[in-house]
């Protein structure tokens, strides 16, 4: 492993180590001090930690090499040009605004217009509306959006996730395999996500939230927001009808490399026993698992133009947007300790930027890592070892335990006259703050916005923050002059 960046105050009692001669010495420590945790059965046969690797010198490689041309035109298959760029994203060793900056670049040196990045631009977008839809709707997100479009009750969905599906031995070569994917590597093309949970919904009956708490468990990219809402997507409570696949649609974005090597595709469609479960046309499949009479069409690509109705509120607790943090005005602070968070793990951090040199603390949040905190999963030694390896990055001294009081005691230790740390979207981000806010005085500094939009933004449908937010994006962008011959 490259040396971890080196921290200018001595090591104390209860920090955790920074030095590893290589990623098996990291796995061995993260197993001894988080593996207690109850071992799951979806991953009993995992190695403890990714190949995609964490840290700054890993994204910049998968930034450079970036081709919004090339993604627009392959992004739906499964051997396509897509940047797997969303793990540095979610963890903000990479902002929106750098990756931003970066398709601008990519285009001017290639001479290339507006129109040849718009779908890569476009998606980042994506990313920042969901951001925006999870701050409006806090622990909102894991309640249904709108009933359900399948027509079935919530009755006929199981909780919990089914044995051959957890183990990898559906028999059914394309589930099994984004089913290894996802829990040996953490990352899932999107597609494999949609046909998984589509699958996971409609096929086996199993409640969304299940599969999204699976995804979020191993996905390195886990952001509740774009995961719980793309899988109400698919399951039908977040669109007008439910999203289903059929054996063509996987053929033809997957090249047919599931099919030709799997039993049940060479028995015969989906009404022979044994036979392939997806092999059928959509009005098929449509009367086969919903028993309507109206045929269902396949939709568009996902979270396109979806409305966001208001969340229903009988029985939900700790729903919404969380009470923003009272804090203290920016430079009031002389000698203030750094609170880094899983959302801005890089040089961009604010933070950083204002107090450079400032002992910095990240605590892992055991509450988090257990899934004891809020409605989320217990977390993969594989997500752990990821956010670990970003953190040797930085100059930041790691912990593990509750946050605040973590965070209390090191701001002792070094006689800080406050905190600051940069803001973050997460609902428990409020929470914490709160109780450190009322022990000594919290600065939240603004990270750079991927587009800046003054006013309210209307989120109820993408269309409509779209319409504001392309246009200010776009500004930014110089494209390529025309010159007299």
């Amino acid at each position: 492993m490259e040396p971890a960046v080196p921290l200018a105050w001595p090591p104390a009692s209860g920090d955790l180590p920074r030095t590893f001669t290589d990623r098996h010495e990291l796995a061995v420590e993260l197993q001894a001090r988080f593996g207690q945790q109850p071992a799951a059965p979806d991953a009993e046969d995992a190695p403890p930690l990714s190949p995609m690797r964490g840290g700054r010198a890993a994204a910049l490689a998968a930034l450079a090499a970036l081709d919004p041309v090339a993604y627009a035109t392959s992004r739906n298959h499964l051997d396509g040009a897509v940047t797997r760029l969303s793990p540095y994203i979610r963890h903000g060793v990479l902002t929106l605004a750098e990756v931003r900056q970066a398709v601008f670049a990519a285009l001017a040196t290639r001479g290339l217009g507006r129109s040849a990045g718009e779908k890569l631009i476009n998606e980042l977008g994506w990313r920042d509306y969901w951001q925006r839809v999870w701050q409006q709707l806090g622990e909102g997100i894991w309640d249904d959006r709108e009933q359900g479009a399948s027509g079935l009750p919530p009755t006929a969905y199981r909780v919990d996730l089914p044995d051959d599906i957890a183990g990898g031995s559906t028999g059914l070569a394309c589930i099994d395999a984004f089913r290894h994917q996802l829990v040996h590597e953490g990352w899932l093309h999107n597609h494999a996500r949609m046909w998984l949970a589509a699958y996971l919904v409609h096929w086996r009956r199993v409640r969304w939230q299940t599969g999204a708490r699976w995804f979020l468990r191993h996905l390195l990219d886990g952001d509740p927001a774009s995961n719980n809402l793309s899988w109400q997507w698919v399951a039908g409570t977040f669109s007008a009808k439910p999203y289903l696949f059929n054996r063509a649609n996987l053929e033809r974005f997957s090249g047919g490399r599931f099919c030709r090597a799997c039993p049940k595709a060479q028995a015969g469609g989906a009404g022979r026993p044994g036979g392939c479960p997806f092999e059928a046309s959509y009005e098929q499949l449509g009367e086969r698992l919903f028993r309507s009479e109206a045929p269902l069409s396949l939709p568009e690509p996902p979270l396109q133009d979806q409305t966001l109705p208001p969340a229903p509120t009988a029985g939900r607790s700790a729903a919404g947007p969380p009470e923003q943090p009272t804090v203290a005005p920016t430079g009031t602070l002389q000698r203030p300790v750094l609170w880094i968070h899983g959302e801005a793990l890089g040089q961009a951090n604010p933070a950083w930027r204002a107090h450079p040199g400032r002992p910095a603390l990240f605590v892992f949040d055991r509450a988090l890592i257990e899934g004891s905190a809020g409605q989320g999963p217990a977390i993969s030694l594989k997500r752990l070892g990821f956010l670990y390896e970003c953190l040797l990055d930085l100059p930041v001294v790691l912990r593990a335990g509750a946050v605040a009081e973590e965070l209390l005691a090191f701001a002792a230790h070094h006689g800080a006259d406050g905190v600051v740390t940069s803001r973050a979207v997460d609902p428990r981000f409020a929470d914490l703050s709160a109780t450190i806010g009322a022990a000594l005085p919290l600065v939240v500094l603004e990270p750079e916005p991927f587009v800046q939009l003054e006013g309210p933004v209307d989120l109820r449908r993408f269309s409509r923050y779209w319409k504001r937010a392309e246009r200010a994006v776009w500004a930014g962008f110089e494209g390529p002059r025309l010159t007299a011959a």
